[in-house]
């Protein structure tokens, strides 16, 4: 599986950006597909994820409210749309994705155990 990851960029802080997460391949919707973002010396967190067994969907808490994650089977893509950014959003987003994720408490993990993008720069000024 492959993942091409488009969006991201410059943005000021209370802006919108879209990140897309598309994969060749495989069939994105059979995988759990996870958002995570990482900026330097710190550790990469995960910042929503999406179960392909029932859709669930899952936020880090300061995110909640803000950011949205969904998919589009037939595009074969999920999106992360991202509103009210911070500028404590800047970092390097990347989506992963892996089959067989079947709990939600390991959807995180799970997909990050499969195929990672290639990342995006995602910076809001304030």
């Amino acid at each position: 599986v492959r993942l091409v990851q488009s969006g991201g960029g410059l943005v000021q802080a209370g802006g919108s950006l879209t990140l897309a997460c598309s994969a060749s391949g495989s069939t994105l919707p059979r995988h759990a597909v996870g958002w995570f973002r990482q900026v330097p010396e710190k550790e990469r967190e995960g910042v929503s994820c999406i179960m392909a067994t029932d859709g669930s969907t899952y936020y880090k808490d300061t995110v909640k409210g803000r950011f949205t994650i969904s998919r589009d089977n037939a595009k074969n893509t999920v999106y992360l749309q991202m509103n009210n950014l911070k500028p404590e959003d800047t970092a390097v987003y990347y989506c992963a994705a892996a089959k067989g994720v079947t709990s939600g408490d390991g959807c995180y993990a799970g997909a990050a155990l499969g195929f990672w993008g290639q990342g995006t720069q995602v910076t809001v000024s304030s």
